[in-house]
Parts: C-alpha cells; structure tokens; sequence
C-alpha cells in the first residue's frame, strides 16, 4: 500500500488531498474529491464558529423582543431541518454502506464529515428561535457562513457531475460491470438535496425578518428602514436607495427625514456615558469610601455627579472626559479598528495579484488562459470586498463620532445649568457655546481618522517592506525624497496658517465695520457719506485680496509637491536602483508593482501630518472641556427649605459674596406670609444681590437662609425665550384660559397683543428684539404671575414700564389689592410712589441693610431713606399726580418741611416737560409699554415710534407671526448662467489656461509611465549602459515638465479665483450700498452680513480649494481611460455604460446630499442659540426650578439635528459603495481585456492595471467635490442677486457739475402737492402737501404720532421718492439732481445720534477735507471742545462700535458738530432732546440760534416751547396741512389745533 507514505490528510479521507498536476499545472483545472469534502466544507463551518460570539452580542444588545412566526422564519427553519436530517443521513448510511461486512472501507471522513456540519447546522438552528424571541431582524455571520457554503460547494457540483456522466458511459457501454455504484449515487443525491438546501438557505438570509411586537421604543410609520433591512441591504445600503430617490424627484424636506435609530438618541447614548462619568469622578475622591457628591440632577435616568466635590474633599486632580468616553463607545470603535486592519492587508494584496498578471502576461504562450481569468477576477474581489468593508468601516467611525458629540453636548448642557457665578464670570456666553459648537464637533471629525494612527505606521511598514523586496536598498532613497517633502511641506503649512489668521482678522474687521456700515446706513444716506465707508471697506479687502494672493502662491507650492512627489519618488528609486550596479535591470513586473506601492504610500504620507495637527487641537478641546465640566457648582444647600420657621422667607445674619469681596454683609430680612416687603436704595446699594441671596445664586459665607413654597422670580433684565408669547407665559405649565386671560389684563399686556401680527401667538425674535423694553418686562412679569407660586421674587419689574402702566400693573398685581395679594412677595423698586402701599421697607446701603420700617416710620427717622426720596425726587421722572400723591402721604406725617419743599419743586419741573404729542400719549401708552430709557420723556417717545412701526408692522403682515420674509434656502441645481458669470469673473483667459495647462501635465504624466514601460520592454538596456543613461534621461526630462506646468497650473486657478473674489466682494458692495432705504427696511440686517461674511469667505476659500481637486482628479479620470485604452482599445466599449452608471449615481446623490446638508445646517444652529439662552436664563430657570424640562428640550434639539445628520453620513456611504464598485468595475474589465486581449506587451498592461487600481479614489473624490462645488457655488449666486436687485437714483449727474459751489445760496424750499409712501402697495403718507418757506425762515412742525412730520424730511432727502407732486429748493426740483449733490447741501441733526468706530475726526469729517482750526471751532460752538481736550487722543480718540464710550448727550452734541461743520443754506432738525438732559438741550437751541441765523431750519417739534419763538408752525395731520402760520396767530385762535396742544402742555 502506497498510502501510507502520503499525509494524515490524505489517510483521513482515504484518497489524495491535494494533487497539484490536477489543480495548478492544468489547462482544466479540478479540486479532488477529498479537498472539496474537506477544505471547502469546514472553512465556512470554522467561520461561523469563530464568529458567532457576534450572534450572541447582538442578542444581547437588541432593544426589541418577540418577532411573531411568518412564512420566513418557518421556512427557514423547515430548510435548516432537512439539512439536519440530510447530514444526520449521510453519516446512518456512511455506517452501513460502509466497514463492517461491506467491501467498502469506513474512512474518518465518513464519520467526521457529517458530525461536524450537523453540529454547524445545529448551532445556526438554535438561532432561528433565539433571534425571533430577541427580536434580532438579520445577522451578517449567518448570512456570510451560507454564502461561503454555497459558494464553495460549486467546485465539487462540477466534479459530481462529471463523476455522473462517467458512471452512465460505463453502465452504458453494454459490458455487465461487477462494481456497485449505490454509495457513490447516493453521494450523488445527497449532496445535491445538500446543495440545493444551502442554496435556499442563502436566499432567505438575503431578506430580514419580520417586525418585532415589543420595541423599547415607540416605532413611528416614519420609523428608519435599516432598523429592518437585511444584511445584504445594510452593507450595500440598497435601504437607502428611496431616500435618494425622493431627494432627486424633488428636494427633500424635514418632513421625509426617518426618525433616528433608538440607539443613537440622547435616552440611550446618555445613561450609558453617565454612568461611567461619575465612576470616574468617584475615583477622584480619597476620602470617604463612598460618599455621594451632593450635586445630582435627575433626568429620567441621568445623574450627573459634580466632579467638584464638598469643599473639603481632597481632589485628586480633574476628572477626564476621555475614559468614560472609551468606555462608553469603545467597543464600537475596535469592531472598527478590526476592520480597518482586514482592509489594510487587503489593499497589500492587490500589487501581488498585479505582479501576477503581468508575469502571466510575459509567459503568455506557457500559461493556460483560466489563470489570467482567475488573477483578474481575484483583483475585483479583493477591491469589492475592501470596498464593502471600507463602507461598515466608516458608517461604524461616524455613529460613534455623532455619540460622543451627543453625549458632551449634554453633559455641557446640564453642566452649565449648574455653574457658578464665578465660573460663569471666567468665560463669556460666546465661549461656553463655543464648547459645544466648536470642541465637540471636533471629536465627530476626529474619530474617522483616529485609527490612523495606527494604521498609516502599519501601512507604511508593509509597503517598504514589499518594496524591498523588488528593489532592495534603493527603496531607501525613495523614502527618503518622502520624508524630506514632510518637513517642507509642514514649513509651508504654517506659513499657510500664519496667513489665515491674518486673513481672518481683516475679515473680522471687515465685516465689523460692514455691520456698523449697514446699521447706520439711514444716516450715511442723510449725510451722502456712503463713498468714505466704501473706501474704508475696500481698503480692508485689499490688505485681505493681497494676504488671499500670498496663500495662493504657497497653496500652489504644496499641491505641486504633492502631485509630484510619487514622481520624484520613483524617478530617485528607479535612478539609485539602476545606477547602484551594472545587473539591476527593470523589467515590467519590478516597474509597476513598484509604482503601485508608492501610491499606496502616497495616502498614509499626507495623512499623518494632519492628523498630527488634528489631534492637537483635539487635545486643546479635551482640556477645555474637561475644565468647564469640573469647574466649581453653585452649592445646592445654601437654601435651606424648613417649613418649621415662623416665616416662608427669611435671611439670618447673612453674608454672601459673587465669588470675590464680600457684596452683603449682616443681612436680616423676614417675609411674612402673603405680606409685600420692598427693598429700596441707591444704584449698586446691593437690592439686586438680596433677590439672588434667596435664590441661592450668591456663595453664602455665613447665616442661614430659608424658603417654604414654590418660588417666581421676576428678573431686572427680563428673560424672553425665542418662542411665541404664549409660551412664554406660560413657561411649560398648561394653559388655562380663564386664569391666563386674567394674568394679560392684570400685567397690561391686553392691547400689545392686539397690536401683534399673531395675537399671542407671534413669535418673539431671540433676546426678545421685536419688543420694546417694557413689553419684554411685563411678560417676565405675567409669566411668574401665571406660575401661581407661594413666593414671589419681583427685581424691579416696574423700571421699564411707563408711569401710568406702572401704577395700573401695581394695582392690579403687586399691590395690595392685586392678584399676588395673598402671596409672600419681595419688590426691589426705584420708584418712590408706591411706598406707601407696602407692608415693610428695608433700606440698603453699601451692602447693608441701613433701616427698615414701614413709610411713615421710615419718613419719621430722617436717615437713609429721608435722603432716598430726596435724591430721587430731584431726578424729577414722576408724574404730577404721583407726586401729589407723596406730598399728601408725607404732609400727613407731619414736621418735614424740607422733604415738602422737594416734592412742590418736583411737580413744578414734571408741568413744564408736558408734550405736545400729549393728546396721542394716553392712548398710545396704553397700547405700548413704552421703551425703556431712564428719563419718562425718553419713554413716550420710543412708545410711539413703536406704535408707529407696530401698526405697520400689523400693515405688513396681517398674515403671519413670522417676523421677516423668510430667506429662500435655494433649493434645486444652479443654473448654468451662475458659472458662466464666475467663470468670466475668473477671465476667460485664465480659465483656458489653466485647462490647457492642466491637460500638458497629464500628458507629460502619461508620457512618463509610456516611456517607462518602453524601457522596461527594452531587453538591450541590460547590456548597453549608454542607452540606460539615455531612458534615465528622458524619463528625468518628462519629469521636470510635469513639475513646471503642475505648480502653473495650480497657482494660475488660484489667482484667477482671486481675481474673481476681489471682483464678486466689489460688486455686492457697490450695489447694497446703492440699495434704496427700503430695501434695507425688509431684509435683516443679520441676512446682508451674511452675504459679506460667509458668503465671501466661501468665494474666498472654499470654491478655489473644490476647483482645483475637481480639476486635477477630472484630468486624472480622463488620463486614466486614455491609458486603458492605449493598451487594450476594446476597454472603450465598457467605458460608455460605466459612464452611464457613474453620471445617475452622481446625479442621485448631489440631489439628495446637497439638501441633507442644508436641512442639516438649519437644525444645528437651534442646538446653539437653545445653549446661549439657557447659559442667559440660567438663575430664571433655576428660580423656576424647570431645569429638567429644558434638558429634555436640549435633548430633543440635538435628536433632531441627528435625524437630519445621520442620512447625509449614508447618503456618503450609498455613493461610495456605488461609486467604488464603478470603479472596481473598471479594474475588472481593464485587467480581463489585458489577460484576454492578447496584449502581449507587459509593460502597457502592468501601466494600465495600476492605473486602473487608482481609479476608484479618483472617482470618489470627484463626485465628492462637484457636489461641494455645486453645493458652494450657491455664495456666487446670492452675491449675484444682491449685486442685481434695484438700485436708487444715480449718486453723481453730469449737470449737477454746472450747480455753483454755494447752492443753494437763498435756502427757499417750496412742496407743491407733493405725495409720498413709504413703499409700493402702502397707503400714502403725504397726501397732497403744499407749502412755501421763504429763505433763512425758521419752521416748526407739529402733529400727532404717526402725523407724517419725519415723512416731510424724509422726502427732502429722497430717501423716499416722491409719488406725486415735487419739492423744489432755490426753485430746482429736487428729483432732477444726483442724490450727493442734493444729500451733501442740506444738513440734519438727526433723532438718534449715530457714531461709528474709528476716530472722533472720523466722525466728524470722514472724507478729511477739513482743516484742525475749523474741526476745532465745530466742537468749541457744540460745547465739546474741552471734553475732548480732556482725552488723551484729541482728535483721534477711538470711538467704540455705536459710540457706546460716549453719553448718549455726548453722541448727540457730537452730531451737532457735524451739523456746524457742513453748514448749509436748509438745516432740518428731527428733534432729539428726548435722550438729552435739559442742560444740554439748551445748549443745543441756544447755538442753532446763532449758528444758524441766516439759515432755513425746519424743526420737527415733541415739545412745543421749542418751536414757540419760530416764524411759522405747520400742524400736520393724518398726512395733511392743517395749519400753517405764526406760532402767535395761530395761540390767537383758540379753534387751532396748535391752541388745544398748548393748552394740554400748560403753555397757555
């Protein structure tokens, strides 16, 4: 016997296990029996075996129970059955066919064989039950383990088969044979049933189970399809394929978005990341073995543990984010990491295979045909398999970047509504958002490429380590040009970065001074001073254009390093292998099996630099939000809450301090129940800090304070929420409308609401910016009042209402006749009236409570609170009656003569502030709460400018609540006109030239590799050193024009889309600063910003980075199919269909991508602005005690942002796989043609295959950049569209140069029935106005609100245009000249005094056309001058955005002086001495007296005793001339309108 010789294996089966004559050296190759039986059977069973632990993983971590019994799992179940009973079969009959009497011998395979697969089936039989009771859908092992089963078992169908056939020939060929076939029939049959099974089996595995009866969590109709998709569906992602398909029908919207997966959302990812955060903080801790920290906040089920302790806990250091987050998320991340490593090999396999063909191509004659077949499908495999790898890869990296983001936003969320305010004071609101805009968004961008850490080392290990194998040592030199590019590459980096900053810088000065620009745009129009601010600006723009050019030419120089670094890698290779001795020669299968590892090498190469940045960064972001979670808590036991004290609020010996010296100081304050208790003193005396004492937001140093009840707490500066009204109020209770209803009326909200375009259903813009002060201070106000507390905490709601609204919202709420009577409650007020009412007064002085006492007690003391009422009387902001009120009040306490004397002088200044606007005031306070100013003047004043806009408002948009029309989010493609304009903003001749310049570089390249391969062909070189040197040569020369035309093209694009940039950034600056005025009054100020900064920067940067990987990797694709072409033509066949396939992928995903992205851009911004307004609101919410309910609000933000995430991170994924497998595609067919096209030259086929094997990143990057371009190129059509929209009236006309320099020289200015409207499709303002003003006259005029008076001036202005009617002065009519010609001859002294920054002289004369002397002489008549001797600048004293350095008296005097230096024939004065004391107003007339005698004033008048000594009066109304004569004439007449004003201002 001859067998014994041979190996276990092949005793075990009894015949040969492997013969290498059948299987390799064959041109019809075949597996033997027992290989097939053996090998091909038990590596799919070892497989599942090894791999089933995932099977139980997913059991365990399923959410869902009970999938009930369908036609799928019974089947299945059924199927695997019979395998069971085939299997258990086989070995029954193996035992009786065989051993024993029968002839035929009993081999351990016999027994063995059958075992094992029946233990296999079994074990996936267990599963059928156990994924249906766990509710697990699919599972990839089973899937895989049928797959591989089927797959293998096709070799041995093939041998049975023929086994067969031989069989019938011999039972045929008529001879009676002796032996007996019943076994191998048998064989026969069996296997086929077995095959046959297997094969249904894989079928059933490629469709998911039905759906779960219990889930944890509720499942929506909109419920995500990869919850239920299959495995097959999931690594292709054929479950995304309807989204993609509806994105491209027609845009997506948020209503088509899928829910999020449960395991993804904040309820599940949270628990987890808590848990571990609080065992970390707990091993922070030395003492006490296990003492809780106090602070614990209980979402649901989320405690976070304050990692900053008792204060005398010994802290071991801080608490770090990053263990939890390994611990939470790091099991994941390793699948991942495994992964990674399968596909790293995989990508090393794939230059083996290539020097496979090549070398089957050099011995084509000896090597059977089926072997180059099969080394090009093993290529497609081996891409398709790191292909569909890559994709779960990546899928896996993104679902843990989104958790660990989801988790630190909520940890920084509930973490801030904790903090302290010393913490809060270390870092503004900006930068605790930017915690969670910018730090944790990191990590998200991190976690794909961490495992490059690992793995580029990895890569480049194995790469040299293949490389040395083809060329030995001179892999060295190679690696060393590399390794020296790195540094030069880092050098030029942060000369980039340097670059960038400054970039930024002016950018950020560029658009604040753009913000300020288009602020103040009304009084750049009235002054004609746009041409100054456009310089300014484009001065900015040059300094950033020049900074922009110097980055385009060091950004050329990286790109041309890296486009010729795999160059000059292999040209230094090849050159030191040649060169180093005589008998290396290259041959084809060395050359491109070379070149495709240095390409590998490329990636790993440009990656860890990066990485090496990005991980930096990271750190800083760890650091910082690791210091933010363990900064210092507020103590939550400083309130103590017992109910066994006298009185429901209290305050023992108190001491508290905000963090530093201490603010209070032996504070003893006790609240009686439902009694009203006010705290009063001077500004700063610390009234504010006793409110946050009781609310616990102090540190308490020493004392005891205590509440019983549930708290309400007014704040100073009301907290609005960026919601309707009604929820505001409201403020998460329910609504109850009768109680509700109540409230609005007590707090005077009533007619705000009526005025509101929505009722109480508007929506209030964020800060609460569309209502005016007292508004947003009655709805703080109406909100504790409807909380229905026990305790009441009001920090002077009343400031910023107006006088009468005030006393009503007393009477009415707090007072003791009002809804809060029966409740305990604590009022810090300024105002002296309504002492009287309260129960008790505590005075404050310095920190300190000075007396306390009810009034008369407190009167009768004379101390601190004497001296209060004294000091606030003299401001003189009460109402006449209020102060008679007080004087009766305090005349009845008898012996306090000069406490009286006060109050008569008081109500003598109150008579003479009356306004003539007077009649409109009652009814329009009424409507409004007024504004909010310090003086009542001031107030009125701003209550009818916003009655005035607010019914405009209601005019505008009888429709909605929304506030502004909304901004268009384009949706759809972008025309081809939108390119075409930036391509000739680019020049065409740049265009073209970087286009030909592109294509000379791909030429040169392909030129390189052609010659290469004829070098590698050449079998002379070996001998002749000469002809070695000249294909060096030649090699080194097409080098050196890939360099040249490489760096050109690249630096020509950058500079063309420089050139572009400055062109484009012109252009929307020039058209918006000729918008007309109404334009500016529609669109946000925020929304023309944006133009300037986002989508400038987008021109800037981003388009001109797109443009140039599109173009390198378009060229790239094109240089690719010309190769494969080049060496087997029939490849121009497929190439069309792949075309085909590529264009409908592309065009699916752009769709689809590009509004994925947007929807989710618009639902990240919630998240943040959620965040600032907490961080804002923090002590109202925690008064309110309603932190939890804003964490679940927080939660749901960020849910939802992740709903719109999650499909944009598949949407990537869908197009890879499509993508890569386009591209594996054309691996396939260019590696078949070349093995079966009977190329016989090595070379072209090695170049083609490698290029080939590029061509999949290649495409990838392509779609992924025209989409981003696409996607970008939107900045170019919004800037586009502003630069379009209509412009005002020519700024300069020709026949304005012939008007003499003075005019006009007499100042006449005649209206003649002159209508106007504030825009088209309004009613008109001016209806038919005609008057006549003689040269230098002096005109008053007066009118009810919304009377027209600032419409007349406006006119003069043409900052509305006439609709009707004209103005003519000097008897030119207006409308006939340019805009600055007629703007820069008339002079205003407008309402509200505009600064900008710079400097004073800026202010005052910003085309510098003044000398010192007369900006000096301007000043000294404004009453300025020797403030502004005081400065140490001068004249050059920086002013600050808005003016804010200044007093609002100062700003107005300010343009005063701009008024006196222009000094102009008409002088209109829109009156503004609301905001200025009288002092200062006085000063201004008395100096427009004399400065401007000659002149024609126009006075708009609130206040009639400035306009009494005036020649004439207009009385306007309703849009109309009433009246129009001399003051006295018209006080002659007791009929006048004028008579009855100045009756009601007790002039008369």
């Amino acid at each position: 016997m001859a067998e014994d010789t041979s190996s276990p294996m092949d005793r075990f089966c009894g015949s040969t296990f492997w013969n290498a004559t059948q299987t390799w050296w064959t041109n019809d190759p075949d597996f033997t029996p027992c290989f097939e039986q053996t090998a091909l059977v038990w590596t799919p069973c070892a497989f599942y075996w090894v791999f089933v632990i995932f099977d139980f993983y997913y059991l365990k971590a399923s959410l869902d129970r009970n999938i009930p019994w369908n036609k799928l799992n019974v089947t299945k179940a059924l199927v695997n059955l019979g395998l069971l009973v085939i299997t258990a079969l086989d070995l029954i009959m193996a035992l009786i066919k065989k051993g024993g009497d029968s002839e035929l011998p009993l081999y351990d395979l016999d027994v063995w064989g059958p075992i094992i697969k029946f233990a296999t089936f079994l074990l996936v039989f267990i599963f059928i039950p156990l994924n249906r009771k766990y509710g697990v859908q699919t599972t990839g092992c089973q899937f895989i383990f049928w797959f591989l089963l089927t797959v293998l078992s096709i070799p041995r169908c093939r041998t049975e088969v023929r086994l067969e056939s031989e069989r019938q020939k011999i039972l045929d060929s008529q001879q009676p044979s002796e032996q007996d076939f019943s076994w191998e029939e048998y064989q026969f049959v069996s296997f086929f049933i077995f095959f046959t099974f297997t094969s249904i089996m894989l079928i059933l595995n490629c469709f998911a189970d039905g759906l779960p009866r219990q889930t944890k969590y509720q499942r929506g109709e909109n419920e995500i399809p990869e919850l239920s998709a299959s495995f097959l569906s999931r690594i292709t992602y054929q479950w995304f394929d309807k989204m993609a398909l509806k994105g491209y029908r027609n845009p997506l919207e948020e209503k088509d978005l899928w829910d999020l997966r449960p395991q993804d959302s904040c309820s599940e990812v949270m628990p987890i990341f808590a848990h571990h955060w609080n065992q970390n903080v707990r091993k922070n801790y030395k003492n006490k073995a296990r003492v809780e920290p106090k602070a614990q906040f209980s979402n649901g089920n989320v405690t976070f543990e304050n990692p900053h302790g008792e204060k005398n806990g010994r802290k071991k250091g801080m608490a770090s984010i990053m263990p939890p987050i390994y611990k939470s998320f790091g099991g994941v991340f390793l699948f991942g990491a495994l992964m990674k490593l399968f596909t790293d090999t995989l990508t090393f396999a794939q230059p083996q295979v290539l020097s496979l063909i090549i070398s089957f191509v050099e011995a084509k004659e000896a090597e059977p045909e089926w072997k180059g077949i099969m080394y090009s499908v093993l290529l497609f495999v081996l891409a398709a398999a790191q292909t569909f790898i890559l994709g779960q890869y990546f899928h896996r990296m993104f679902i843990v970047g989104l958790r660990i983001r989801t988790a630190l936003i909520n940890a920084i969320y509930r973490k801030a509504l904790r903090i302290s305010n010393s913490t809060k004071k270390e870092s503004t609101v900006g930068e605790i958002v930017n915690l969670m805009a910018v730090d944790a968004q990191r990590f998200m961008e991190l976690t794909t490429y961490l495992n490059m850490i690992w793995s580029a080392p990895l890569q480049i290990g194995l790469a040299l380590y293949f490389l040395w194998q083809q060329l030995g040592p001179s892999v060295l030199a190679g690696l060393a040009v590399m390794i020296i590019l790195i540094p030069v590459n880092g050098v030029i980096a942060s000369r980039i970065k340097t670059y960038q900053i400054r970039q930024m810088k002016y950018k950020d000065e560029r658009v604040k001074l753009m913000n300020e620009v288009l602020s103040g745009i009304k009084v750049l129009k009235l002054y004609a001073w746009e041409p100054s601010f456009e310089k300014q600006v484009l001065d900015i723009r040059d300094k950033e254009i020049a900074t922009l050019r110097s980055t385009a030419y060091l950004n050329a120089g990286t790109s041309f390093l890296w486009s010729c670094a795999p160059f000059l890698v292999s040209l230094v290779t090849f050159a030191t292998y040649v060169l180093i001795d005589e008998n290396n020669v290259l041959d084809a299968t060395k050359t491109f099996v070379s070149l495709s590892l240095f390409n590998i090498l490329r990636f790993p190469l440009t990656m860890l630099p990066m990485l090496i940045t990005n991980l930096v960064q990271t750190q800083v972001s760890v650091n910082r939000i690791n210091k933010f979670l363990n900064s210092e808590e507020l103590d939550p036991n400083s309130v103590l809450h017992d109910s066994s004290k006298p009185h429901p609020m209290s305050i023992e010996n108190g001491e508290f301090s905000w963090g530093d010296e201490i603010t209070l100081r032996n504070i003893n304050i006790e609240v009686k129940k439902s009694s009203l208790v006010a705290l009063v003193g001077t500004v700063g005396s610390g009234k504010s800090s006793v409110v946050q004492a009781f609310l616990g937001e102090m540190e308490k140093l020493a004392g005891v304070v205590n509440t019983v009840g549930k708290l309400a707490y007014v704040p100073q500066q009301a907290w609005i929420q960026n919601a309707t009204v009604r929820d505001n109020i409201l403020f998460g209770q329910t609504y109850d409308r009768k109680r509700y209803n109540k409230v609005i009326d007590a707090c005077a909200l009533r007619a705000d609401i009526d005025i509101l375009s929505a009722g109480d259903l508007t929506e209030i813009g964020e800060k609460g910016i569309n209502l005016s002060g007292g508004q947003k201070q009655r709805i703080s106000l109406a909100r504790a009042v409807y909380s229905d507390a026990d305790l009441y905490l009001l920090d002077d709601p009343l400031s910023a209402v107006d006088a009468h609204v005030g006393k009503h919202i007393f009477e009415e709420v707090i007072g003791p006749k009002g809804i809060l009577a029966r409740k305990s409650r604590v009022l810090v007020t300024h105002g002296v009236t309504f002492l009287p009412q309260v129960d008790s007064i505590y005075v404050l002085k310095m920190g300190e409570i000075s007396e306390s006492g009810t009034f008369d007690q407190l009167v009768k003391n004379k101390g601190a609170f004497a001296d209060f009422i004294i000091q606030h009387l003299q401001e003189g902001n009460e109402e006449e009656e209020e102060l008679n009120q007080i004087k009766r009040q305090i005349s009845s306490t008898g012996d306090v003569p000069e406490l009286l004397g006060t109050v008569e002088k008081a109500i003598k200044l109150a008579r003479t502030e009356s306004l003539s606007d007077s009649i409109s005031v009652t009814s329009a306070d009424s409507l409004m709460g007024g504004g909010g100013s310090l003086r009542r003047r001031a107030k009125r004043q701003d209550s009818h400018d916003s009655v005035a806009s607010a019914a405009s408002l209601k005019k505008k948009q009888e429709v909605e609540g929304k506030l502004i029309e909304t901004e268009k989010s384009q949706t759809g493609g972008v025309e081809f006109a939108v390119y075409k304009h930036y391509i000739k903003s680019v020049g065409i001749f740049l265009s073209v030239a970087t286009l030909v310049l592109n294509f000379v570089f791909q030429a040169f390249q392909i030129g390189s590799n052609l010659w290469l391969t004829k070098w590698a062909n050449d079998e002379k070189v070996a001998n002749d050193t000469g002809l070695r040197d000249m294909y060096l040569g030649v090699y080194g020369a097409f080098g050196f024009g890939q360099v040249v035309t490489g760096y050109l093209s690249t630096l020509i694009l950058s500079l063309g889309c420089v050139y572009s940039a400055r062109f484009m950034h012109n252009v929307l600056l020039h058209g918006t600063l000729r918008w007309p005025m109404e334009m500016f009054d529609i669109t946000p100020l925020g929304r023309i910003v944006n133009r300037f900064s986002k989508d400038v920067d987008t021109i800037d940067n981003t388009l001109p980075l797109n443009l140039r990987v599109v173009i390198l990797q378009l060229f790239a694709v094109l240089a690719t199919i010309v190769v494969i072409s080049l060496s087997t033509p029939i490849f121009l066949a497929v190439i069309v269909p792949i075309a085909f396939l590529y264009y409908f992928a592309q065009r699916f995903y752009v769709a689809t991508s590009r509004q994925l992205m947007r929807l989710e851009s618009v639902s990240r911004s919630p998240i943040y602005s959620h965040f600032s307004e907490t961080v804002t609101g923090a002590s109202t919410i925690r008064a309110y005690n309603v932190g939890d309910r804003f964490i679940e609000e927080s939660d749901a933000k960020v849910d939802k942002n992740q709903v719109c995430k999650y499909p944009s991170v598949i949407a990537n994924r869908w197009l890879a796989i499509r993508l890569e497998m386009v591209g594996n595609l054309i691996i396939l067919f260019a590696s078949l043609f070349a093995v079966l096209g009977g190329q016989t030259n090595p070379g072209l086929v090695g170049l083609s295959v490698s290029y080939a094997l590029q061509v999949t990143q290649t495409l990838n990057w392509l779609v992924r950049m025209s989409s981003d371009i696409e996607t970008n190129i939107v900045s170019v059509e919004r800037i586009k569209e502003y630069g379009e929209t209509k412009q005002e009236a020519p700024w300069e006309l020709e026949q304005d140069k012939n008007k003499p320099k003075n005019w006009p020289q007499e100042g006449r200015v005649e209206f003649q029935n002159f209508q106007v409207r504030y825009r088209e499709g309004l009613d008109l303002v001016l209806r038919g106005v005609s008057f006549n003003i003689q040269g230098g006259e002096k005109v008053g005029i007066v009118g009810r609100t919304g009377a027209g008076k600032s419409s007349l001036t406006l006119a003069l202005f043409r900052i509305i245009e006439a609709a009707g009617g004209r103005i003519s002065i000097d008897g030119v009519d207006i409308a006939s000249m340019g805009l600055h010609m007629l703007r820069s001859r008339l002079t205003i002294i407008p309402q509200d005094p505009v600064l900008f920054s710079g400097s004073l002289r800026i202010n005052l004369d910003p085309f510098e056309i003044k000398t010192d002397d007369e900006i000096w002489k301007a000043l000294e008549l404004s009453h300025l001058k020797s403030f502004v001797k005081s400065l140490a600048a001068g004249l050059n004293h920086e002013i600050s955005e808005g003016g804010e350095n200044l007093s609002v008296g100062q700003r107005q005097l300010v343009c005063l002086a701009r008024a006196l230096l222009r000094k102009t024939k008409v002088l209109v004065l829109d009156e503004a001495t609301a905001a200025v004391d009288l002092e200062t107003d006085d000063l201004i007339q008395k100096t427009i007296r004399t400065e401007f005698k000659e002149c024609t004033v126009l006075t708009i008048a609130h206040r009639l005793n400035t306009i009494l000594d005036s020649d004439k009066v207009i009385v306007l109304d309703k849009g109309q001339i009433t009246e129009f004569a001399s003051p006295t004439e018209l006080l002659d007449n007791p009929k006048s309108a004028f008579y009855s004003m100045a009756k009601d201002a007790n002039l008369v």
